[in-house]
């Protein structure tokens, strides 16, 4: 069954997460209460929000980041280089230094400083960013940061004078430094969650690519697990204010003091993958469950579909995984699922809660449960946005699609 994805009509209460100090992970959020299967956990808007490259700008409102329909556009009247799906997001515009820096002969000077899109999309940031209000950039500053990148990965120096070239004087903001310049990309890095274009079936991997970049502050302190008990979504097209906003929901029932994790990629990738992402990007090394079963499996470099090339639900967040892995499953696996005797133990997970639309990989949570507590018994995929009842959630053995 496929529908277009489903937007909550509620978001959570404000008691159902709260933020813990976690022994050897830094801080996270931990269920406040028990919590429901599907249950809305975090509802939030982004505090900056910014393209993904400049060749969004011609497919996407540079406001809201809506498709833009294929008549009656409103270009930005300063830059003329943006457009917005809407009047009203046209009055809303966008970030200030970005759209003075596109001002340049319709975007050619920021064209030439950020050739490719490796370059674009951190220089994109630092212009949405030092166009933020201070205390909405002291509030991003205060976010945990990634750890510094790779030689040759990001040249710091060379986008800050970029920005500095781009940038009208007198609108950069106080304290504007190469050292301020450096600490906001290492805000990025950790915490930018990808606002996807939804994949559709036989849909190219060129065209599945992030529209736009957010942060949520609040749900930047979810941890990474491989085997999360919550998920992420987006509805970028949907209709009326806050299609930006992140929402997460729960997997499977949480008890209360339970970590909530979510996966910061697509959770078909291989150990090996994982590993290198996360000490990379995080700077850590996952040991989940999952993790500690995996890394004795023999590597079969052939067999390589779930690829660091493959950022089908990548989803960033602030502080370190930990040590938990498949949390709250032993209420529906059964300890028979969970005793370490099998091959890959949390198969069961895979099964229930990765999409099996053709070359998706996105995962499945249920939808939130009725105003009365029912339940929904039906999942939703947050990529592609396909809905699967419950009682079709469990394929044949051997089809989870997990990557060996």
């Amino acid at each position: 069954m496929e529908s277009a994805p489903q937007t909550p009509t509620t978001a959570a209460a404000g008691d159902v997460l709260r933020v813990a100090d976690l022994p050897g992970r830094g801080r996270g959020l931990v269920a406040a209460r028990n919590v429901r299967e599907g249950e809305v956990l975090l509802s939030e808007p982004p505090v900056l929000l910014y393209p993904s490259t400049l060749s969004s700008l011609a497919s996407y409102c540079s406001a809201c980041f809506r498709s833009l329909p294929a008549a009656a556009t409103t270009p930005c009247a300063s830059c003329r280089a943006a457009a917005f799906c809407f009047p009203a997001c046209a009055a809303a515009s966008h970030p200030r230094l970005l759209c003075a820096a596109l001002s340049h002969g319709g975007g050619a000077a920021l064209a030439a400083a950020a050739p490719t899109e490796a370059i674009q999309e951190p220089l994109l940031f630092l212009l949405s960013a030092y166009s933020l209000p201070e205390p909405t950039l002291r509030s991003i500053l205060s976010l945990s940061s990634a750890p510094p990148p790779p030689p040759g990965a990001q040249d710091a120096a060379g986008l800050h004078a970029a920005v500095a070239a781009l940038a009208p004087p007198h609108m950069l903001p106080r304290g504007f430094s190469a050292d301020l310049t450096a600490a906001l990309l290492a805000k990025d890095r950790g915490n930018s969650f990808a606002i996807m274009e939804p994949y559709r079936t036989g849909m190219s991997l060129e065209l599945l690519k992030a529209r736009a970049y957010a942060v949520y502050p609040r749900a930047s302190l979810f941890n990474h697990d491989c085997l999360p008990n919550a998920c992420h979504f987006d509805y970028p097209d949907r209709p009326g204010p806050g299609n930006t906003d992140i929402v997460v929901r729960a997997l499977h029932d949480i008890p209360e003091g339970r970590e909530v994790c979510i996966s910061y990629f697509a959770a078909n990738w291989r150990y090996a993958d994982r590993q290198r992402r996360l000490l990379e990007d995080y700077g850590f090394r996952c040991e989940c469950d999952r993790c500690q079963v995996e890394s004795q499996w023999k590597d079969d470099d052939d067999d390589n579909n779930g690829d660091d090339g493959d950022d089908t639900m990548e989803e960033e967040g602030e502080d370190d995984a930990g040590d938990r892995g498949d949390d709250g499953m032993e209420e529906e696996e059964g300890d028979d699922a969970t005793d370490g005797d099998d091959d890959f133990p949390h198969a069961y997970f895979f099964v229930r809660y990765l999409c099996d639309n053709e070359g998706c990989w996105g995962m499945l949570a249920p939808l939130p449960p009725s105003p009365n507590g029912d339940l929904s018994h039906v999942f939703e995929c947050n990529l592609c946005g396909k809905l699967r009842k419950e009682e079709d959630a469990m394929p044949d053995e051997g089809t989870s699609g997990m990557v060996h």
